[in-house]
């Protein structure tokens, strides 16, 4: 399949242009992979139902079927579809969304199986605090499918959104320029075991989970 040189789109950082967003929103719906700015890194994002977009995404990125796709929501009331989530667990949500933290838990039945992780089941959920990802996942109106704009070889993520559309020029539908970026990608915090557990640490503080 020849995919078409991708749409450059500026975006307005904090106050996203709802036009511009639409469009996006348009080729999430038909099957197209976007990058699009967050709070922590620039990220790769699809619908959440389309197996050849992530299929994309994990061959951009040459990961391993063990990669923990994220599930970017736009707030805390999408979340309980797709993990499971106990009194415990939803205030450390309440505490720390929206912000740049990833956490694990466990899957529900609602969650497609390509979307967890393969051994234990599990599903990263996010949500973002930046007006672009939040105006995109408000018109969707559903989560998106997400995976950090993390090249093969490459140690940061890309911050320059011309220099993605530069090197990602026919591998994906849309750059959404928002903006210079940061080099951290969220901090990971696994909720499934007995206590939170920091998997990874990126620009969100963990002191409170350590």
């Amino acid at each position: 399949m020849v995919h078409m040189p991708s749409k450059f789109l500026e975006i307005h950082p904090k106050d996203p242009q709802s036009r511009l967003i639409r469009q996006i929103v348009e080729i999430v719906q038909g099957g197209g992979v976007v990058v699009y700015p967050t709070d922590s890194c620039y990220a790769f994002g699809c619908h959440i139902g389309d197996k050849s977009a992530m299929e994309r995404i994990s061959r951009l990125r040459e990961t391993d079927r063990h990669h923990h796709f994220t599930l970017v929501c736009r707030d805390l009331s999408e979340i309980s579809k797709y993990a499971r989530v106990n009194n415990q667990q939803y205030r450390t949500l309440k505490a720390f969304t929206p912000g740049p933290y990833t956490f694990i838990l466990a899957a529900t039945k609602e969650t497609p199986k390509r979307l967890q992780n393969e051994k234990r089941r599990t599903i990263g959920i996010r949500v973002p605090d930046h007006p672009v990802p939040q105006l995109l996942l408000e018109t969707l109106g559903e989560p998106m499918m997400s995976s950090t704009l993390l090249m093969p070889g490459d140690e940061f993520p890309m911050t320059d959104a011309r220099e993605i559309q530069e090197r990602l020029f026919h591998q994906v539908d849309a750059v959404i320029d928002g903006g210079n970026c940061g080099l951290e990608p969220t901090s990971v915090i696994d909720l499934e075991g007995p206590a939170p557990l920091v998997a990874r640490r990126g620009k969100g503080d963990v002191s409170a989970f350590e």
